[in-house]
C-alpha cells in the first residue's frame, strides 16, 4: 500500500507559479518532488477556482464546501488572499507583455511575437 505524501504549502505554490509561468508538468515534478501529475493539477483547480485555502488542508482532510479550516486565523486568511492576487497581478502583466510583443509582430511582419529581443 501506498503512503501518502504531505506537500507544503510553499511547494504548492511554487508548482502553481511554475505551470502559471508555462513550464511544463513533467518539468515542475522533476524539479520540485512531485510525485504524481494528478496532484499538480488538482492544485491548479483549486488555484483557479480561488480555493487557496485548500493548499493548507492536511492529506485527506476534507473542510465543508466552501469553507477554510476553522483554525484559520484572519491574518492568515488575507496573507493568503494577498498571496493570490499577487499571482493573478503576475498572469496579467505576463499577458500584457505577451499581447504587446503580439502587436509589434504584426505591425512588422515576420517576427516571432514570443522570441525575446
Amino acid at each position: 500500500m501506498a503512503t501518502r505524501v504531505s506537500y507544503p504549502v510553499e511547494l504548492k505554490m511554487k508548482a502553481i507559479e511554475m505551470r502559471l509561468a508555462g513550464v511544463p508538468v513533467k518539468e515542475v515534478m522533476e524539479k520540485l518532488g512531485i510525485r504524481n501529475k494528478s496532484q499538480l493539477k488538482t492544485w491548479m483547480r483549486w488555484y483557479r477556482k480561488g480555493e487557496v485555502h485548500r493548499l493548507e488542508q492536511p492529506v485527506g482532510k476534507q473542510y465543508s464546501y466552501g469553507k477554510g479550516p476553522e483554525h484559520s486565523t484572519e491574518l492568515e486568511k488575507v496573507k493568503a488572499e494577498n498571496r493570490f492576487l499577487k499571482q493573478q497581478l503576475e498572469l496579467l502583466k505576463k499577458y500584457k507583455e505577451l499581447e504587446r510583443r503580439w502587436k509589434l509582430r504584426s505591425s512588422s511582419a515576420g517576427l516571432n511575437p514570443f522570441e525575446k529581443k
